[in-house]
C-alpha cells in the first residue's frame, strides 16, 4: 500500500474539492494516458490495484508512470466511540483527484495494447476516466 514516509502534519482538514486540476493535466512522460473526468479521493490500494492490472496486461512490456500519490491523511474514530474527545487517528492516505488530472501514463507499446491496459485499470478506480493519446 502506498503512503508517505514522513509528513509535516499528521492530521489534515478535509479541504475543498471543487474546480479543475491546477497541475498534471497534460501528458508529460508517455504517449498514452488515463485522464480523470470527476472529483474523488483515490487511496493507495486503488492506485496499486490499477497499476497491477496494467502491468499484468502488458506483461512487463513498455513503461508505466504513476502521476498521483496518496499524501493526504484521512482520519477515523473507532466504532462505538462517543462524541468529543478530539479527532480520530489516521486510517489511510488518499490522493485528491480533480477533473482533468492525468492518473497514469504509458509508453513503449502500441495504442491498442495501451487502450486495453488502461481500460482494465479504469475498472479498478472509483472515478470516470478517459483514454488520451499524444
Amino acid at each position: 500500500m502506498m503512503f508517505p514516509r514522513k509528513v509535516k502534519h499528521r492530521k489534515w482538514q478535509k479541504g475543498n474539492s471543487s474546480g479543475l486540476t491546477k497541475a498534471g493535466a497534460e501528458l508529460a512522460f508517455g504517449s498514452f494516458g488515463l485522464k480523470s473526468l470527476e472529483t474523488c479521493w483515490l487511496n493507495g490500494r486503488q492506485i496499486e490495484a490499477a497499476r497491477r492490472a496494467m502491468t499484468r496486461y502488458v506483461q512487463r512490456g513498455g513503461r508505466i508512470w504513476l502521476r498521483v500519490f496518496p499524501d493526504k491523511p484521512v482520519t477515523k474514530k473507532g466504532t462505538e466511540v462517543p462524541m468529543g474527545g478530539g479527532k480520530g487517528s489516521v486510517e489511510y492516505y488518499v490522493a485528491v483527484i480533480k477533473p482533468g488530472r492525468i492518473l497514469f501514463e504509458m509508453d513503449g507499446i502500441d495504442e491498442k495494447t495501451a487502450r486495453e491496459a488502461l481500460r482494465l485499470a479504469a475498472y479498478k478506480l472509483p472515478v470516470k476516466t478517459r483514454f488520451i493519446a499524444k
